[in-house]
Order: C-alpha cells, then sequence, then structure tokens
C-alpha cells in the first residue's frame, strides 16, 4: 500500500524537529462550476531541521508523531 504524498511550501520552521507545511489545490464549486483556491496546512517531521521557510518540498503520510503531526518531508524540490 502506497501512502499518500502531497507537494508544499514551508511556512514555518521556528518549532524544533517540525515543519508547517501549506499545500494549495483546486476545487471546483458543485453549483457554478468555477474553481477556487483551497489551503491546507500540515505538520510534517523533519528530523535533522534542514528544512527552512520558502523551500518545496514533498511531505508523505506516516503514524501520528503527536497530537497534529502525522506527516514527514520526503525531500526538497528545486
Amino acid at each position: 500500500m502506497s501512502r499518500r504524498q502531497l507537494t508544499g511550501i514551508v511556512v514555518s520552521d521556528k518549532m524544533a524537529k517540525t515543519r508547517v507545511i501549506v499545500v494549495d489545490r483546486q476545487k471546483k464549486h458543485r453549483r457554478y462550476l468555477k474553481y477556487y483556491k483551497v489551503t491546507s496546512r500540515f505538520k510534517a517531521h523533519d528530523e535533522k531541521n534542514e528544512y527552512r521557510v520558502g523551500d518545496k518540498v514533498v511531505i508523505e503520510e506516516s503514524r501520528p508523531m503527536s497530537k497534529e503531526k502525522r506527516w514527514k518531508i520526503i525531500r526538497r524540490i528545486e
């Protein structure tokens, strides 16, 4: 079974071993059929504190590591 992977941007690196990732996606309105932007924020595990604000990264689902942290950072995208 493959785990979900999402692409997003690091918006906060103030916590130890945790980064906040913003994932934007387009959603279609059911009635008006127009697309609108939906933003989701995920807390992701960063073991070595190597990712900084502005980095584009790939995150992957994992086991729960804390109350809100259920993702881990896989790699940086250039």
